[in-house]
């Protein structure tokens, strides 16, 4: 049985202070970095031992994966990062706070920013001090493609081709891989494995590094998934991400 663990990033610093956070580099909290701890003692537990990583250009991911591995002591084996497993782009929301912006627009409009398939945020300004337009590490990435907001049609659309043509394809030579990103680019490849629809997918809300376990078989056939720890724990933990946008 070939395996693909998807881990989204430990808490972050703006994840704590409920913010958009988007291709913004924010670091892990303390309690992100005991989660990533624990997600990959659990994982060593498990009886785990990846043969590959991939992650994103953004710290958050990869300080959550470098812990993970390092709990494994699985520090060694090759990771290879992109742009396209970044996080949803939010436009001129990133860095505002989520609670606050629902108490402005509403509930409804705030869900509609962050999970709706085809809506996208304003977009921010090119020469906005928040642009990812002249940020070093996207140097090689054709401008065109440096978004200055997305739908989560758009992160879908950047993501599922990475996965299609890099991760996905690596299954033939590798048997366990781990992949650690952002909520919604994670989002993007839950949503074609499983077939889910534009309308269903608003509904999916992935706990900060829980392990989220998909099998396939030796002809790459996708056949199960589930997540790896407590399943009331991961519950709540849903629930908690689902009320992130509701004004308080």
């Amino acid at each position: 049985m070939k395996k693909v663990v998807l881990v989204r990033h430990g808490e972050s610093a703006w994840n704590k202070e409920n913010r958009f956070t988007g291709w913004t580099d924010v670091d892990l909290t303390e309690h992100g970095v005991e989660e990533a701890v624990k997600a990959g003692r659990l994982l060593k537990s498990e009886g785990f031992r990846f043969e590959k990583a991939f992650t994103s250009y953004l710290k958050r991911a990869n300080k959550t994966l470098n812990i993970i591995l390092d709990q494994m002591d699985l520090d060694w084996i090759p990771v290879e990062k992109s742009w396209r497993l970044n996080e949803k782009h939010y436009g001129m929301l990133q860095g505002l706070n989520k609670a606050e912006t629902a108490a402005q627009y509403g509930d409804e409009q705030v869900l509609i920013w962050r999970r709706s398939y085809d809506v996208p945020p304003a977009p921010i300004a090119r020469d906005d001090v928040r642009s990812s337009l002249n940020d070093p590490r996207y140097a090689g990435v054709p401008k065109l493609y440096i978004p200055d907001t997305e739908a989560l049609k758009d992160t879908v659309e950047r993501a599922l081709p990475y996965w299609l043509e890099v991760i996905y394809p690596s299954l033939v030579t590798h048997n366990e891989i781990i992949v650690a990103a952002h909520g919604n680019s994670l989002r993007g490849i839950v949503k074609y494995l499983k077939n889910i629809s534009d309308e269903e997918i608003v509904g999916l809300n992935l706990p900060t590094a829980v392990p989220y376990v998909f099998e396939f078989d030796k002809d790459l056939n996708f056949v199960k998934d589930y997540f790896i720890g407590d399943p009331e724990e991961i519950k709540k933990l849903m629930e908690a991400v689902a009320n992130q946008g509701k004004k308080q």
